[in-house]
């Protein structure tokens, strides 16, 4: 049975000004213990979940403003009711939570709490930098412009950012998943298990790349097309592709105009 919450944001008419304040709803889920997923999209605001020992998820929020009201306003005999509330929906389906229908011209901050076992499809247009710690899933994270940081995390991540640095830090892996970060202006820092098993395929146009893992380097020939004249042409690309301990799901890491750099844990 999928439960619903609509949280609407409401400021009290008598007062001469009004400050944002952080609330809470608790989401119990349909089946505590087990694996879930958190979604979210914001277009301004902010986003940071962490995971916790709880079997609820706790979504904490405020519109980040603060507005002056007057509350005997009237205009043309009139008098005002309305003040441009900020709102949101949650929905609960099978131990999968979605905030939906955020209001896109408001400035709303979420601050999550998911049990540890959750995974996350998170996406940010413009707002503060997106910290995400302590979870154990499969994480899909999109923020245009800001900096994305995975803190303590386990499993696995597609990371994307356009103006932003990307910081991530893995205690443990999903041995079979691939993963990949990349973004146009910014750093992109990765921390992994020292005994990772992967194929790394790295790209920076205007950057270096860094790494103390130890890579056997795979290096890659042009491609070679026959135009049907008794002519070839030849495509050489940029891409560094190299092995960690032997191989294993693909990680693509890609930088515009960034430095990469892909340490040990």
């Amino acid at each position: 049975m999928k439960a619903k919450y609509v949280i609407l944001f409401f400021t009290l008419l008598g007062l001469t000004v009004t400050a944002a304040a952080q609330e809470q709803i608790a989401i119990p889920l349909s089946n505590p213990g087990e694996p879930g997923q958190f979604n979210i999209s914001v277009v301004r605001g902010a986003i940071n979940v962490s995971g916790h020992d709880g079997n609820e998820v706790i979504i904490r929020y405020d519109n980040g403003e603060e507005r002056r009201e007057e509350p005997d306003e009237v205009r043309n005999g009139l008098r005002r009711i309305t003040n441009n509330a900020a709102g949101f929906e949650a929905w609960e389906n099978n131990n999968t939570v979605e905030v939906s229908s955020v209001t896109p011209t408001k400035n709303i901050k979420f601050d999550v709490l998911v049990p540890r076992n959750f995974s996350l499809k998170l996406s940010l247009v413009n707002g503060d930098d997106m910290m995400i710690e302590n979870v154990e899933g499969d994480m899909e994270i999109n923020h245009v412009n800001g900096d994305v940081v995975l803190n303590n995390v386990s499993g696995s991540a597609v990371v994307n950012t356009v103006n932003g640095n990307i910081t991530a830090s893995f205690q443990s892996i999903a041995r079979d998943k691939p993963m990949a970060f990349s973004n146009v202006n910014g750093d992109i820092s990765i921390t992994l298990p020292s005994n990772a098993n992967l194929t790394a395929k790295m790209w920076s146009e205007w950057g270096e790349v860094y790494t103390d893992f130890d890579m056997e380097m795979r290096q890659e020939e042009g491609s070679r097309v026959n135009s049907g004249s008794g002519t070839y042409k030849v495509s050489v690309n940029n891409w560094i592709n190299a092995e960690i301990n032997g191989g294993g799901p693909e990680y693509l890491f890609k930088s515009l105009r960034g430095d990469i750099y892909i340490r040990k844990g």
